[in-house]
Formats: C-alpha cells, structure tokens, sequence
C-alpha cells in the first residue's frame, strides 16, 4: 500500500470511469464558497425567492393526512396526468391525452430518463452552448459523449447557427438537446428555428430532447415561448423533459415529468421503477393543484420577474464594463466583465467583495467561459442592492 496517497485512493481507482469522471458543479463549487456569508445576495441559482403558495402546501397536507404513503403508480397517479394533459391543452390550444405524461422525481430525473432511452457508450448528443451542465454530465455517467455547438455571440446577444448544428451530426450522433428559452443565454428560438431544427432530426433520423422548462418566462407579451409543439407530428422523436420548479416555486420538492409519445410508456415505466419507484402521492396531490390553480401564480411569478430583468440590464450597463443585451426569455442575465477572462475566479471574487453570488459562465461549456449568469427572479429590493454592490465592485 501506498503510504503517501490521499485515503480512498484505491477505493476511488477501483469505480467504474464514467463515476470517477463526473464533474463537480462549478456552480456549486462557488455556492459552497459563499452559502454561509451573512447578508449575501445568492443569484447563482435557478430558483426564486418565493416560497411554495399555500394553495399547493395545503393540497400536499390534505393528502399526508389521508394517508396516502404509499407506493403508487410508476407513471404518476392518473388525477396529476389527467391535470397535465388539461394544462397543455390550455397552453398549446389543441388537444392532449394524459397517455403522453410521464410523472418523475425532478426535471433532473427526466433528463436521465430521457437520456437512458437514447444514448450509451459510443454515441454522442450535440448541444448548443453554453448550456446547462447537468444535461452533458447525465450523458458523460451514461458513457456517451457531448459534442457541444458553441453559440454566436454579438453585440451581447446569442444566436444559434443551425449550419453549425447540423455540421456537428456524425454516424454516432443520437439526438440534439434543445433548451429554449435557454439557462443560461436567455436565448429563445422562434417557431420558424424550431421548424428548422426539427426538420434537421428528421433528415438525419434522430432525436431531439427538449427542455423547454421557462417557456413561460417570456417578455413580448406572449403567453408563453414558440415550442416544438407548434411545429411536431404526435409520434416525432421527441422527448419533452419538464418540472414542477420553475412556474411553480417548487425547487425543493423534486417532481417533474417526461411528454413522450404514448409508444414508449412502457419503457419509461421500467426506467421510473428502476431508480426511484415513482414519486410520492402527497407531492403529486401538490403538483395537481399547481396546475389548476396556479395561473394568478405563475403570472406574479413572470412579473415579478419581468422587472428583474429591466433592474438588472439597466443596472449593469451603466457599470461600462458589460455588453449585454436584456434576454428573450428565462429568468437569467448572462454577462462578461470587460478585462476579466477567469469566470470562476471572478465568482469567487464577487462573493468575497461584494457579497453577491454569480454562477461561473465556465460552468456552462464552450461560449461561456468568460461570462457570469445572474438569476433575477427575486424581489426587486434585493436585485436593487445586488446591482449597487456589484457596479462598487466592478469599478474599484
């Protein structure tokens, strides 16, 4: 044995690769820096400042205390399916069955769901960045590759060259990852590019996961963003991956679902019974009454959101050391700093200096190593002092 190496070495040594190599967050690399600082600002995070409305606590009480504790349907129970289809119906304005939902442990499950039916050693999934990094991270513990399409960038806003996109395919490619509107660029695609995207799978036959969670987090007036939805036939390759969190402030409860075609329910039910055995009754009573009551919700939600992004764009821009412009959609603003190329380095200044915490655009893959992504769905007060804090630091 090895006198001088780090304990657990040879533990460490003797794991599959695929678990020896997954990242650590470089998010939470820098949450963990500055979680405990008194007073701190934490705007690295996707989450809002609201807590839970009391409409959906309540609904998850009601059921603890009737009793339902135990296990359930691997699919979701059919009242929450039931309630998604209704909500679709709504939003897209053509008719859903409940056959195409999929009820899982968090938006974080669904992506693993999605990437397990699709994607193993030797093949690849290309994505756009800078992205979300869990999405490349799920494939990397599946054996499969990332091939990543930076994203151009001008005059501080993205735009997705779908030349590019379609030049990354190869043999091994088995599907594109498409976030709009998209953590962290606030980029987000019009109908005619997800026409176009679409039309792309199909010529070369593969898959598109499509992680349109802040559809609803648009600022053009629009009810929501332009989703594949607007564009599909029933039985295209596509998987819809979604959560609860967002729309609903409920980060912390950990459910979200899967639309797939109905074909493959079988499939997700195994795949659902395999990890987690489904997802707890009282939570899916919770996530019943987010849906069908929750619309004044939402709307505070992406108005209280909306005068986030116009504190925060105004508020940078006159620190002149940014370009940016505000973003489409999401709930994100992602910036450079003129002169600073270390985005983890710069996170963990800003911590330290003006008690603000910023995700690291190195988190986020090739395009955004030199930006940070603020999350502005926060109460104005705090975004205000955020950005005097922040315009103090940028100048000294």
């Amino acid at each position: 044995m090895n006198m001088h190496a780090p304990a657990g070495t040879s533990l460490i040594a003797d794991l599959r690769p695929e678990a020896r190599s997954a990242p650590e967050s470089g998010i939470v690399e820098v949450v963990n820096h500055g979680r405990l600082k008194p007073g701190l600002i934490p705007l690295w995070v996707g989450e809002g400042d609201l807590p839970t409305p009391e409409f959906i606590v309540r609904a998850a009480n009601k059921s603890l205390a009737d009793g339902e504790t135990f296990y359930t349907w691997q699919r979701g129970i059919p009242e929450l399916r039931e309630a998604l289809a209704r909500y679709h119906t709504a939003l897209y304005g053509r008719p859903f069955v409940a056959d195409r939902f999929f009820v899982t442990g968090s938006g974080m499950q669904s992506v693993q769901i999605a990437v397990r039916m699709i994607a193993g050693a030797g093949d690849e999934i290309v994505i756009p960045t800078p992205a979300w990094p869990n999405v490349a991270a799920a494939l990397g513990v599946a054996g499969a590759a990332t091939v990543c399409v930076a994203m151009d960038f001008h005059q501080g806003r993205f735009t997705l060259d779908l030349g590019k996109l379609e030049a990354a395919i190869t043999p091994r490619t088995r599907a594109l990852v498409i976030n709009s509107p998209a953590n962290p660029t606030g980029w987000t695609a019009t109908r005619d590019e997800l026409a176009a995207i679409l039309a792309i799978a199909r010529k070369h036959g593969i898959w598109i996961i499509a992680d349109e969670i802040y559809a609803r987090f648009v600022y053009d007036g629009s009810a929501r963003a332009a989703s594949f939805h607007d564009v599909m036939e029933q039985e295209d390759r596509i998987l819809f991956v979604q959560t609860f969190s967002k729309n609903w402030a409920m980060t912390g409860w950990r459910i979200g679902w899967i639309e797939a075609p109905p074909a493959l329910g079988q499939i997700i039910e195994n795949l659902i019974q395999y990890s987690t055995s489904g997802s707890p009754v009282f939570v899916q009573r919770a996530a019943i009454a987010a849906l069908d009551e929750g619309e004044p919700f939402v709307a505070e939600q992406i108005a209280r959101a909306k005068e986030g992004r116009r504190i925060i764009a105004e508020g940078l821009k006159a620190t002149n050391r940014v370009s940016l412009q505000a973003p489409d959609g999401a709930f994100y603003q992602f910036f450079a700093v003129d002169g600073r190329t270390d985005s983890r380095a710069l996170a963990i200044e800003l911590v330290d200096t003006a008690n603000v915490g910023l995700a690291p655009g190195a988190a986020f893959g090739p395009g955004g190593e030199t930006g940070l992504r603020l999350c502005f769905a926060r109460k104005a007060s705090d975004l205000t002092e955020a950005v005097e804090r922040l315009q103090k630091a940028l100048s000294a």
